[in-house]
């Protein structure tokens, strides 16, 4: 069934079809009005902090080996060490070395290893994910601000198990205050976007960085099901460096959002493509997602 296979795609072409079976079920609990009300329950963020108590305790920590091999982690990756609960696990280090950064002044990277896709934002702020119609005004919840944003860019960054769930600052500047914003924890699933504008219903934190070469960007976490908690070390206003640790997300997959202001930044073309393709590109933190203009 088509509804099932996530196409992926790497920079070097390299495409690989996942068969989802967990797609295809939320097609069949989506396009029904009686599982949809069960799975609005599922979605409430008490469940998730349920959820992330029990992960917290001593006795999930034997889960944690038999998770990394069945999503195919090398835990040689990651900083030694005894993890006291799952979440302990889920929230571990890589060593150092292990995500190369690209330095170069005039590039944005990826604040995360994760899926890519790119859109451009219309001069109405208005992009489209599948099925779903989203504008920046609802996703930051400020119609001022989402006017900077009209005609840029739209990236989304969708993290999998198999994923570093730590992620870092794409670029040099200065960062605003935290804005965080309540709401569901939907699954984050491609397949949702064609029932449900998803970054605007889930519960999500960003700030705006002040950047002198790509001007204003947003960079914005969004909490996903079974992911309660976006664990952000700095929420106040900050000086903060390209390749600096911004945060973590606790057990799951979830996602981020970066928005590029118009005649900034261009996305790179492969992104660019891959998505109008209907791939998602994998991609590593610190790997170039877009460049200065000339």
């Amino acid at each position: 069934m088509s509804d099932r296979i996530i196409k992926l795609i790497d920079r070097k072409g390299n495409i690989t079809e996942v068969n989802d079976s967990s797609q295809a079920l939320m097609a069949r609990i989506y396009s029904s009005a009686v599982l949809r009300g069960v799975m609005k329950a599922a979605t409430m963020p008490w469940v998730s902090r349920v959820g992330g108590w029990l992960l917290g305790t001593k006795l999930s920590a034997g889960f944690a080996e038999r998770y990394a091999d069945k999503n195919g982690i090398d835990l040689f990756d990651y900083e030694p060490k005894v993890y006291t609960s799952f979440n302990d696990f889920f929230t571990r280090k890589i060593k150092k070395g292990r995500r190369l950064i690209d330095r170069s002044e005039n590039t944005l990277v990826c604040p995360s290893d994760g899926k890519v896709t790119a859109y451009e934002i219309a001069k109405s702020d208005m992009f489209v994910i599948k099925n779903s119609v989203y504008t920046v005004s609802s996703l930051l919840r400020d119609s001022k601000l989402a006017d900077k944003f009209a005609g840029g860019y739209a990236v989304i960054v969708r993290l999998t198990p198999d994923d570093y769930h730590r992620y870092i600052y794409p670029c040099d500047g200065v960062k605003s205050h935290d804005r965080v914003i309540k709401g569901g924890l939907n699954t984050v699933r491609p397949i949702m976007n064609e029932f449900t504008p998803v970054f605007v219903e889930n519960s999500r934190e960003y700030c705006m960085i002040r950047s002198p070469r790509f001007g204003d960007i947003i960079q914005m976490e969004v909490g996903a099901l079974m992911v309660g908690k976006i664990s952000n070390h700095e929420t106040g206003r900050a000086a903060v460096l390209k390749g600096e640790e911004k945060g973590m997300f606790e057990f799951g997959g979830s996602t981020i959002v970066l928005l590029i202001e118009r005649d900034k930044a261009a996305v790179c073309a492969d992104i660019l493509q891959a998505t109008k393709d209907g791939y998602e590109m994998k991609l590593r933190q610190g790997d170039v997602i877009a460049e200065t203009l000339p």
